[in-house]
């Protein structure tokens, strides 16, 4: 069973892992909601895995940056991802949360998703994300 180690938190404990965490990922949300797909990419370790809803893994820096573009130019936009739990024991990290995202589509007209995610964080001097998971919460004819 996982439980946080008491004795590997580091000086301020636990809020600052956590605030750190979410401090994270607002920027992997601002950096994807303004394009900068390589400054989020960037937020992974270089072996790092992005895990999209639906389709296959891509792992590295590189091909994350090229999968999140992708979704880019599929008129994903405006990620808000709003973090419920941040469990941490010395150098790794689990962070649970809720997101939602705009798709513009073809025809002018936005739909949105909803789901949630996981994110693994490996503290190698900065947290960096070790992967990132999600599955949308709709039924996939609705998407």
């Amino acid at each position: 069973m996982y439980r946080p180690n008491a004795l590997g938190v580091p000086s301020g404990g636990f809020r600052d892992v956590g605030s750190t965490i979410r401090g994270l990922t607002q920027d992997y949300c601002t950096a994807f909601n303004t394009g900068n797909y390589d400054q989020a990419a960037s937020l992974f370790t270089s072996d790092g895995f992005f895990m999209p809803s639906g389709q296959e893994a891509v792992q590295g820096q590189q091909a994350i940056e090229h999968a999140m573009r992708e979704y880019g130019d599929l008129g994903y936009q405006d990620l808000r991802l709003e973090t419920i739990r941040v469990d941490f024991s010395e150098d790794m990290a689990l962070e649970i949360g809720r997101y939602t995202v705009a798709i513009r589509l073809g025809n002018g007209t936005t739909s949105s998703d909803r789901g949630k995610f996981v994110h693994g964080w490996r503290r190698l001097g900065a947290w960096r994300m070790i992967t990132d998971c999600w599955s949308s919460n709709l039924p996939r004819n609705t998407r």
